[in-house]
């Protein structure tokens, strides 16, 4: 008997081995949406120009851009209202704009992704404390949610400023590319969850984009908040789809490669209740768009496709292993290809006028699709996750209280843990002699 299951013993893992390997070479980024819905124009059309306002981010000279945007997709520089650099962030932030988008009525702070010069922006993916900082019921990146405190507190008077005086009804919007887009995406829940700091602005007023977004929260929070975070994926990009600490991409920064093969080694071992069941394991923010234009055994890029979801269980899980994860992660190359895609999505709209009917029927859809989401996290046991019943709805909606009176919803305590916006700032941050606030090293958050 032993001779015969030793000859056994042998031959499976020499089996074994090709097959992972081919499927692992055979799996493309394609794959992880193909079951997903198309997206309309109508919800992808402000994808392309809120690209364009982060590529701004990284110019020196918005009057004569080096990244020269196509006729008629530029941006104006009389309405930026502020520029932030390196020098005036001191290392808490990457440097970030504040744009009044008129033409869209907006109020956009767009930021830049990691600069592989700047000290600072290393210090903020090794400030990660994985599975230590809890806010508003789940985990975040410590380092980012820092980064995104700091920014808030900065900028609040700005943004409330801006936005009354244009009527308190200009869309709040954040942005940003990769290291950004953590960012970015944290201080969207800070905002959802202290309105009253920036005058009770409705939820449906606040927009996030995380464009081609690190892994920043859990996964109960990034279904809870896909109403108002955006996630956008260029096809193959890596950095969605890694569960590794960021901080061990700079380790491997010469090896880029070899960190994605062995992580695609090792996430292919564990199982996917694993994944779900684990409260620490950050994921990608939000509803996700992805950009698809390359197939498997296809040569050459196709017309790009947008497909769309709010995906709970296979959230981006699958590393591709492919020599465009890279430079599908660039934000010229996401503007690029959604400028393209967009296009594709207008040409194949009827020549005739749609419906208004139709704009209310879409509305209707993408909020039971959340609900849908977030039902499906509850069903999985996915820690903390909520169900759409135990969730605030809508601004306009009043509760009473003991004693009678009528309070708006925008003026309660947020479902979920979370503290006030004084507490936070107390634990986060400390004031040195001349009263400035300075980040604490030494945190152990558990709210």
């Amino acid at each position: 008997m032993m001779l015969q299951l030793r000859p056994l013993g042998i031959v499976l893992p020499c089996w074994a081995f090709p097959w992972w390997v081919w499927k692992r070479c055979s799996y493309v980024g394609s794959d992880d949406s193909n079951q997903w819905s198309l997206a309309t124009a109508e919800e992808f059309e402000p994808v392309p120009h809120i690209c364009r306002l982060i590529l701004a981010v990284y110019e020196f000279d918005l009057g004569h851009p080096k990244f020269a945007p196509p006729a008629g997709y530029g941006i104006q520089p009389d309405w930026v209202v502020k520029r932030v650099h390196y020098d005036q962030t001191q290392g808490r932030a990457p440097p970030y704009l504040i744009y009044m988008d008129h033409e869209h009525q907006e109020i956009v702070l767009a930021m830049r992704g990691l600069n592989i010069a700047s000290e600072s922006d290393y210090m903020i993916l090794l400030d990660n404390r994985l599975g230590m900082q809890m806010f508003d019921g789940g985990y975040v990146h410590h380092g980012l949610i820092k980064a995104a405190v700091w920014l808030l507190n900065q900028e609040t008077d700005t943004l409330l400023e801006l936005w009354r005086a244009n009527g308190c009804s200009y869309k709040m919007v954040f942005a940003g590319h990769s290291l950004g887009s953590g960012v970015a995406a944290l201080m969207t829940i800070i905002v959802v969850n202290h309105r009253d700091r920036l005058g009770g602005i409705p939820r449906s007023l606040i927009r996030c984009y995380a464009v081609a977004p690190a892994r920043s929260m859990s996964l109960n929070l990034a279904v809870r908040y896909a109403d108002v975070i955006h996630s956008v994926v260029l096809q193959d990009d890596f950095l969605p789809r890694t569960s590794t600490p960021l901080e061990d991409h700079l380790k491997a920064i010469c090896c880029l490669p070899c960190l994605i093969f062995f992580m695609c080694l090792r996430d292919t071992w564990i199982p996917e209740e694993k994944r779900l069941m684990d409260p620490r394991r950050l994921y990608a923010p939000g509803r996700v768009y992805h950009i698809v234009e390359r197939k498997f055994c296809r040569c050459g890029r196709f017309p790009p496709e947008v497909r769309t979801a709010i995906p709970v269980d296979g959230r981006f899980e699958h590393i591709v292993l492919s020599c465009n994860a890279a430079s599908d992660h660039e934000i010229i190359s996401i503007t690029r290809e959604s400028t393209k895609a967009l296009e594709v999505m207008m040409e194949n709209i009827p020549v005739t006028e749609p419906p208004s009917r139709q704009r209310f029927e879409k509305k209707q859809t993408l909020e039971k699709e959340h609900k849908d989401a977030l039902e499906r996290a509850v069903s999985l046991n996915v820690p903390h996750a909520v169900s759409s019943t135990d969730r605030p709805t809508d601004d306009i909606h009043v509760v009473i209280e003991s004693n009678g009176n009528e309070v708006p919803l925008s003026e309660l305590k947020p479902s979920g843990i979370t503290t006030s916006w004084d507490a936070l700032i107390e634990r986060l941050f400390s004031k040195d002699e001349s009263g400035s606030l300075i980040l604490n090293k030494d945190i152990k958050m558990e709210d």
